[in-house]
């Protein structure tokens, strides 16, 4: 079981109020469940940091928001930085640092579910990894649509999951996983 997981921004700054209402409010203690479980039996475990460039965001590089929750930050085996939307181009490469360890199966959770987590999903399968999709340790806001109305978090996660689930990622719950990846 070399099965990598990557946590994808699990940041203070997403505590802000200023993202609006947000689905599952059960995903922070699915993904300290995750790292648990993969600090106990020491399989890779990668963390990711969104170090964002635009002013004022509450992701700022260097300000209190860009940190990583405190149930996250620990020991791992990979630290990434990016400023995208994908783990996959931030630094150092995640790709190469998985293909020099034959790593071909990954597990992604974190946030948002719809953005970041998404499109680091969507990449790993592109790039052809094994991907494990984890939807209730992942969350999201409401976004506003491009005809004027809300999209409420729920509908957003729910669209993700329809996505990618059998062509991008094996979309499946924590218990659900812990249940395949438990020694």
């Amino acid at each position: 079981m070399t099965a990598a997981l990557i946590v994808v921004d699990v940041q203070v700054g997403f505590d802000d109020s200023a993202w609006g209402p947000r689905d599952n409010p059960d995903a922070e203690a699915n993904i300290a469940r995750l790292i648990a479980s993969w600090r106990r039996t020491d399989r890779p475990l990668i963390l990711v940091r969104h170090d964002s460039v635009t002013p004022g965001s509450p992701l700022l590089g260097g300000t209190p928001g860009n940190e990583l929750r405190d149930f996250v930050d620990g020991p791992r085996d990979l630290f990434v930085t990016k400023s995208v939307n994908s783990a996959f181009y931030g630094d150092p490469d995640l790709h190469q640092w998985l293909q020099g360890r034959d790593i071909g199966e990954l597990v992604v959770c974190g946030v948002t579910t719809n953005h970041c987590v998404e499109t680091t999903a969507r990449m790993a399968a592109n790039l052809g990894y094994k991907v494990w999709f984890v939807l209730d340790a992942t969350h999201t806001f409401d976004r506003l649509g491009p005809d004027g109305r809300i999209v409420p978090a729920a509908e957003l996660a729910r669209a993700t999951a329809a996505s990618l689930h059998g062509e991008f990622a094996m979309v499946t719950s924590t218990s659900a996983l812990l249940e395949v990846f438990t020694p």
